[in-house]
């Protein structure tokens, strides 16, 4: 009996990594790189660069890749900025930190040094004096990037950010990934079994109140994030970010840069009241912009909103 089981449990194990390799596969073939890969130390990063003018670079949220800025975002400003895209560590094209990458029990990826990474890229492509804008825990890594070069970052735009400490956990969803568990056994399930209909619904739930606007979803590829590795790099990174923010916080006052905020009324993922709000009077020059009724994705559903600060923060900064 347990020489049947123990076979029962192989083939299972086998199955799912057989499918979700296989789906893993098809991921990439329908969406590779679009910009060019850097090699950092040894490490892929994922760049992609557009347009002329001041450098602005763009840093992706949680769960999220580059394309999310290349749905229709970067043509709006690659006529007046030269636009810088990554993908963040472990996410989209980029490889995991190798002290972070590996498989169940590995570690995550510091906000701290996700903008290091990102920044000896933005060195190689000849970035200078960029203004960076970060979206939800992008917005985190923007903070962190403005902390570790405060005379090198002309300014910041914070878009639905990640930036002050919070109550409660995540979510039942990333306690579980998070988990040992969870990263080697359902994680695996999820990449090979989840169903189109639940991804789609789960993109919906990003945008609440707004809808998903048409050819989101397959545009952002979101079987890039389902991946194995993708899907453990982010709940470690998600799942870790509360600590880490906790040390930055009490740094803000040294962020002298121009920072504009923006921030939907409506954003229940990252809530204006616990984040944006609060943070506003602990930046020694920030502007906030609230969005009523907007949630959590206003870089597509008030695009001209976002727009305008970016271009605010260019003049506050000198560079228009």
């Amino acid at each position: 009996m347990l020489l049947i089981l123990t076979l029962v449990a192989l083939g299972l194990v086998i199955v799912v990594h057989w499918r979700a390799s296989a789906r893993e596969a098809a991921a990439n073939a329908a969406y590779p790189p679009i910009g060019e890969l850097i090699d950092i130390d040894g490490v892929k990063v994922h760049a992609k660069v557009q347009g002329s003018g001041p450098d602005l670079v763009l840093i992706h949220g949680a769960s999220g890749n580059m394309r999310d800025f290349t749905f229709d975002m970067v043509d709006q400003l690659s006529d007046r900025y030269r636009v810088i895209l990554f993908d963040r560590p472990g996410l989209g094209w980029t490889d995991n930190l190798p002290q972070h990458a590996g498989a169940w029990n590995a570690t995550a990826a510091t906000p701290h040094e996700q903008a290091a990474l990102l920044q000896k890229a933005a060195d190689q492509l000849g970035v200078s004096n960029p203004i960076v804008l970060g979206h939800s825990y992008g917005g985190a890594v923007a903070l962190a990037w403005g902390l570790s070069r405060p005379d090198d970052t002309a300014a910041l735009v914070l878009v639905s950010a990640v930036s002050e400490p919070w109550e409660g956990d995540l979510g039942w969803q990333y306690k579980i990934t998070g988990s040992a568990f969870g990263s080697g056994i359902v994680i695996p399930l999820v990449t090979a079994f989840v169903p189109q209909g639940f991804v789609r619904a789960s993109v919906d739930a990003i945008f609440a109140p707004q809808a998903t606007p048409d050819g989101y979803s397959d545009h952002i590829g979101t079987g890039l994030s389902l991946r194995r590795m993708s899907m453990r790099a982010n709940a470690q990174q998600v799942n870790t970010l509360l600590p880490e923010i906790k040390k930055m916080v009490p740094k803000y006052d040294t962020l002298t840069m121009p920072v504009e905020l923006i921030h939907g009324t409506a954003d229940t993922i990252v809530p204006l009241d616990v984040h944006a709000a609060i943070a506003t009077p602990q930046l020694p020059d920030a502007v906030l912009t609230t969005l009523p009724g907007i949630g959590h994705m206003p870089q597509h559903v008030t695009q001209p909103d976002v727009i305008a600060v970016i271009d605010r923060a260019a003049t506050r900064a000198g560079l228009r």
